[in-house]
């Protein structure tokens, strides 16, 4: 199964290459969910712009293989356990921060991320300390102001990190690094994400990890808000549970600067938590249809099966009229195809890359799988000793993000280096791919890319 694309982006002044809607005979509309029926799409893709093709050629060929291990680094240059400032640089408005960083920044973003802006709190705790706070292993909770005080008071002597996270920040941070490794010889590529944060200490620490990570954060923060925080807590056989306190994430309108900002985009990438808050889905079908409009590509991430079951018809509403990819785990996809837990997560892909061009489903320890046009092909977990699996998905669609900007056309390859980049995040505490591990990523990908085939689409 390969991808057909143009000429990679060599150059600064070519755009991302975009996937196309794939024109493939359906399934029995008995098969599909209603909203992902035919029908369902409000308008056909516009035509008049250079696309990546995707086109399945009925064998899977690998034709990138052995990246080589990018190894655990000794420290995160960014410095994610740093302390948390009190507030905004001398001589900086809180209100000010940002303002103008549309106009000031590229002409055009390759990236731009919708999502929740959120504050983690990462540390490795036991049983007994889950076990103490009535905390179900392995979870996921929205938790209010107070719960939240007193976890944090009962981690208090505890060793944790302090990182600007959140699903879709972790993904960003990724391909940012990715996408200015030197090693690799290609244009440096332009991250941004639009979200909510407060005026707060948290929602300033926010802002300049992003700034020092290479990522854009480009909405104004609210005044007098409260930011958002997620507890994550590892135990030591690698599983995470974890707390979320929405704050001002819950807070996301389309106005005017977000719509000039996705007339500017070539991918944008939406994130499945938004979906839980009903304010919200308004401003994602805006900024859908706009970057539809524009020719855009258009990435949903799952999530979380919970929030997906709660907002089932929210999301295939958006999946099934915008999304050109569409990332989840196994269970989130079966979720969206309400398949029982027993059900092969390649049946799940191949289900959902019926409605979806390009379907890309994690399945832990068991590998994963890329889907398109009713086809899956199975991408195997590359060795690793897990220490915390938080951020692996998150890190795996950075993979494949990179390498469909990069111009890959192979999809084993593309789940290949996708699987590195999250064992490489597995293998270490923190949701974060370090920069020195980015780059040996980024060179090897480089190094495998010249062997590849490339066509013109016109």
């Amino acid at each position: 199964m390969a991808l057909a694309s143009a000429t990679p982006a060599a150059t600064a002044s070519s755009p991302s290459r975009l996937i196309r809607r794939l024109t493939s005979s359906p399934p029995p509309s008995s098969l599909l969910p209603l909203a992902a029926r035919p029908g369902a799409r409000n308008s056909p893709r516009p035509c008049s712009y250079h696309r990546l093709v995707v086109r399945w050629k009925g064998t899977a060929r690998a034709l990138l293989g052995g990246f080589s291990d990018a190894g655990a680094s000794e420290s995160d240059d960014d410095g994610e356990d740093a302390a948390l400032r009190g507030g905004p640089r001398e001589g900086e408005d809180e209100d000010a921060v940002e303002p103008a960083a549309a106009a000031a920044g590229p002409e055009r973003w390759d990236v731009l991320g919708l999502g929740q802006a959120m504050v983690d709190f990462s540390g490795m705790v036991d049983d007994e300390f889950l076990g103490r706070l009535g905390l179900e292993k392995g979870t996921r909770k929205v938790v209010n102001h107070e719960e939240r005080g007193r976890v944090l008071s009962a981690m208090d002597g505890c060793s944790y990190k302090a990182a600007a996270g959140g699903s879709l920040s972790n993904s960003l941070v990724a391909l940012a690094r990715l996408g200015s490794s030197q090693s690799a010889g290609y244009p440096e590529l332009k991250i941004a994400m639009a979200g909510s944060v407060g005026s707060d200490p948290l929602g300033s620490f926010y802002r300049e990890k992003l700034r020092r990570a290479n990522v854009h954060f480009l909405s104004k923060p609210v005044k007098d808000g409260t930011t958002g925080t997620v507890i994550v807590l590892t135990t030591p056989d690698a599983q995470r549970t974890m707390l979320a306190y929405q704050g001002t994430s819950s807070t996301l309108s389309y106005d005017s600067d977000l719509a000039d900002l996705v007339s500017k985009s070539n991918v944008l990438i939406v994130e499945g938590y938004l979906f839980e808050l009903p304010h919200t889905i308004e401003a994602i079908k805006q900024a859908c249809e706009d970057a539809h409009k524009n020719g855009a590509l258009i990435a949903v991430t799952a999530s979380d099966v919970s929030c997906i079951k709660r907002c089932y018809n929210d999301f295939w509403d958006i999946v099934g009229n915008y999304a050109d990819i569409l990332f989840a785990n196994a269970n989130e996809a079966r979720a969206f195809c309400e398949l029982p837990s027993t059900d092969c997560p390649m049946s799940a892909t191949r289900y959902l890359s019926h409605s979806v061009p390009l379907v890309s489903v994690t399945d832990g320890v068991h590998g994963s799988y890329i889907g398109v046009k009713g086809e899956a092909i199975y991408i195997p977990p590359p060795p690793c000793i897990p220490v915390d699996t938080c951020g692996a998905g998150d890190a795996y669609a950075s993979g494949i993000l990179y390498s469909i900007l990069r111009g890959a056309s192979d999809l084993k390859g593309i789940g290949l280096l996708a699987s590195r980049v999250a064992a490489v995040v597995v293998g270490q505490q923190g949701t974060r791919l370090r920069v020195q591990d980015a780059d040996r990523l980024a060179e090897s990908f480089a190094h495998h890319l010249d062997s590849l085939e490339f066509c013109s689409d016109v």
